[in-house]
Parts: structure tokens; C-alpha cells; sequence
């Protein structure tokens, strides 16, 4: 703005004062001048009515030459040049620090990460404590298919007991007790195996899963590891069933895996099934774990914070999932069960910028 300003005083023949300008503002002035298409002539006689704080030279005028000044604009500058010899050469600007991404792991590393979180995956279930929790899930459909149009359809509480097998037992539906129901007795869609299975199918020797190095992320504030799997269909375990019709497929999937940089343990998974076949009423589907410590009594567990299930069939429906108030399980355990606000959306989004080692130019 400051240099349409000027251009206007230049417009009107003659400032009313002498200005002083910086050579990166003559420059922009110029540029302006230019862009605006104003008359050589009033932008040259302008030109004499300013006076610069750093040295002009030869270079910078042909280079505004080249961007469009014309030619009186040009001689009023190499006037500039010998007027302003003896002043000061303008300071360099300032260069922006040039940012690389961190390299990968070169591939041994990465059979190495692999393999420890292998490990860790089989071995998850037998070193999780007895424990009972809240699992909530809110669950919303879009009529319209497009993803513009939600409505919430209800809210879900179940008491999920763990002594080395899921066991949920329904509370309410949208704050109605719900007494002798089972998950998949209440309609719409409803999912499970969120403890363990998904990961352990996918670290499974019989599903030959490929992996490939994706990224590095930050997930929580921690430096994470992210990879690709694809498991093909005759190698998959995970099921689609769909419950007017009961049918049920087996199709191939693929997805992401977040490990966290220091422990190994998995922090994240993506499921996204593919190759569904045409005649099925779920077109496409999707589902996201997000895994975090939490503590049950004397020791930190990672276990699963919310899952998030998303599916396309005639509608657009969406599950959010998430696991609460953990604590040990002991006979004649009681929790409370009222329903807690819903998760912030930043405790299971992935940091936008990618780790990066800053590199000098």
C-alpha cells in the first residue's frame, strides 16, 4: 500500500516533501509502477523528487529496465547511480534457512524397526493387565453420501472388560439403559477387535504383509516411524459383514503404521480394505486406531484412545470410538460410567510438518 501511495504522489506531478527511500523500496516502486502501467514520463519526474539511503548501481537499474521501466524512468535512475555512489551498499537480505526432509532409515535399519515391532505385536496381548474401561461410541450418518450432511444418530456406552478376552456388556443409548442387548443387536454399524487383532493380523507370518518406509512423523509430540502395509485378499482375515444382507467378505487391505521412535510400540494403524467386489452393498470403508499409555494401577499399558470407522454403502456412516477411565480389573470392580466429553481432534492427528533437519544454503 505504501507504494501505491507514492505512485499517486507521482501521479500528481511533484511531492510535497522530498522522500527518502530504501533501495529494495525503490525497487518495489518500480515494480508497481510497472504493473500498473503508469506514464514513463510522471514516474521519471517522480524519480527527482526522492532520494535514496544506499547505493544504486548499474546491475539493479538494467534489471528493472528488463522488468518494463521505460526509458526516461531509466535515465532518471542512472542519474541515481552517480548521485548515490558514495553512499553505503545496501545490506543482503536475508536468507531463509533451506530445509531438508530427515533421510529414512537405510533398509537394514528399517528390517530392524520391523522386527521389534513384530515382537512386540505378538507378545501385546500377554502383557496387558486385567482391566475394565468405558468404551463410548458416537455415531453419526450422512443420507446425502457426499460427507455434508451428518446428523448424530446416537450415543453408545459399554462397560469393556479385558482378563485376556474383550468382553463388553451395553449401558445406554443415548442415556437409556439398554439391559440383555448385544452391540450388534442396536443396528447401523458396529465394529470390533480393537485390542489387538488389527495389529497382530497384519504382524502375522501368514498374512505376508509388504511393508515399505513412508515417513517420519510427529504423532503426540513424539518422532514416530510411519510405514505402508498391503496384505492381498488371499492372505486377509479382515472381515465386512453386511448386516441386512449377512453377507460377509474377506477383501484385501492396506494402510499406514505409526511406531514411536524410542519405545517401538505401535501408536497408530489406517485400515483401508480395496478390491471390494462390485456387487457388495459397502463400497468403501475406512478405520484408524490411535493407541496411547494409560495407566492401570502401579504400570503404563499402551492401549487403544479411539478408533474411527467410516463406511459408504447407500449412506455415509462414521463411528467415533473411544476407550476411557481404564482401570484394573479385580472381582467386584465398579466404574463409573457418565459419559465424558468427546476427545480433542489434536490427540489423534498427526503433526502436519514432517521432522526436518534444518540445512544452511
Amino acid at each position: 500500500m505504501r507504494y501505491l501511495l507514492l505512485l499517486a504522489t507521482a501521479t500528481g506531478l511533484l511531492a510535497a516533501s522530498e522522500q527518502r527511500l530504501t533501495l529494495e523500496q525503490l525497487k518495489a516502486f518500480i515494480q508497481s509502477s510497472v504493473k500498473l502501467k503508469e506514464p514513463d514520463v510522471q514516474v521519471a519526474k517522480y524519480l527527482h523528487t526522492i532520494k535514496l539511503t544506499e547505493k544504486l548501481d548499474d546491475r539493479t537499474v538494467e534489471t528493472l529496465q528488463g522488468m518494463g521501466a521505460g526509458p526516461k524512468t531509466v535515465g532518471a535512475l542512472r542519474e541515481m547511480v552517480d548521485a548515490t555512489a558514495s553512499l553505503p551498499e545496501a545490506a543482503a537480505p536475508a536468507v531463509k534457512p533451506v530445509y531438508v526432509p530427515k533421510p529414512p532409515p537405510d533398509s537394514i535399519e528399517q528390517g530392524r524397526i520391523l522386527d521389534q515391532v513384530r515382537e512386540y505385536v505378538m507378545n501385546y496381548t500377554k502383557n496387558l493387565p486385567n482391566f475394565i474401561c468405558l468404551q463410548v461410541t458416537r455415531r453419526d450418518v450422512d443420507a446425502s453420501g457426499k460427507g455434508a450432511g451428518w446428523r448424530h444418530m446416537d450415543t453408545i456406552s459399554a462397560r469393556l472388560t479385558y482378563d485376556g478376552h474383550e468382553e463388553y456388556d451395553l449401558i445406554s443409548q443415548n442415556d437409556q439403559p439398554v439391559p440383555n442387548k448385544k452391540m450388534d443387536q442396536l443396528g447401523g454399524t458396529v465394529s470390533a477387535g480393537e485390542f489387538g487383532s488389527m495389529m497382530k493380523e497384519i504382524f502375522d507370518a501368514d498374512s505376508l504383509a509388504r511393508f515399505e518406509w513412508d515417513h517420519w512423523g510427529t504423532l503426540r509430540g513424539r518422532p514416530t516411524y510411519v510405514f505402508t502395509y498391503d496384505i492381498e485378499q488371499e492372505n486377509s482375515k479382515f472381515h465386512i459383514t453386511e448386516m441386512d444382507s449377512k453377507r460377509d467378505i474377506i477383501p484385501a487391505y492396506r494402510g499406514l503404521i505409526y511406531v514411536d521412535k524410542d519405545t517401538k510400540m505401535v501408536t497408530k494403524i489406517t485400515l483401508d480394505p480395496y478390491d471390494i467386489p462390485a456387487d457388495f452393498p459397502i463400497r468403501e470403508a475406512h478405520e484408524t486406531l490411535d493407541y496411547q499409555f494409560q495407566k492401570i494401577a502401579d504400570g503404563d499399558y499402551m492401549l487403544p484412545l479411539k478408533a474411527e470407522l467410516t463406511m459408504r454403502s447407500r449412506y455415509l456412516s462414521r463411528n467415533d470410538i473411544e476407550f476411557r477411565l481404564y482401570r484394573k480389573f479385580e472381582t467386584g470392580s465398579t466404574i463409573k460410567f457418565d459419559t465424558p466429553d468427546a476427545l480433542p481432534e489434536d490427540q489423534t492427528k498427526e503433526t502436519p510438518q514432517p521432522d526436518k533437519t534444518p540445512k544452511k544454503p
